[in-house]
């Protein structure tokens, strides 16, 4: 079995044009470096040979944003302050943080924010393990 986990994320957006501004400056910032988008969908993969993982996403004007959330990896509290300064710079709704989340698990460190239609995500670094209660 390998390394990965998932393989991609399908999202839905209001607006694709839109979206297409706020990820493209902030998808690369979280690793997803390659910009595949087509006129269809956005699509921004990770850098390698073979198949990487990838941040996907197309238009559906009827889409409305839910309480589920996407979070990515950060490898440190330094990553997650430069996605926070550029997540305040793309335009992101309802910043919070980055700030400790000691709710979470000890060492949890992140910023959480909205995509322009409502979608939530969040970028971490965690010193630990997960704790769910």
């Amino acid at each position: 079995m390998s390394a990965r986990l998932f393989d991609h994320i399908d999202l839905r957006v209001r607006n694709r044009a839109n979206a297409q501004r706020f990820y493209a400056e902030i998808l690369p910032a979280i690793g997803f470096r390659v910009d595949k988008s087509g006129e269809r969908w956005g699509v921004f993969e990770a850098q390698g040979d073979v198949a990487v993982d990838f941040f996907g996403f197309t238009e559906d004007a009827g889409h409305r944003p839910n309480g589920n959330r996407i979070a990515f990896w950060a490898p440190n509290r330094q990553a997650v302050d430069k996605v926070g300064e550029i997540v305040r710079s793309a335009g992101a709704k309802n910043i919070e943080g980055p700030e400790l989340c000691l709710e979470y698990s000890p060492g949890y460190y992140a910023v959480f924010f909205e995509d322009p239609d409502g979608n939530k995500l969040e970028v971490c670094f965690r010193e630990s393990a997960t704790i769910a209660e």
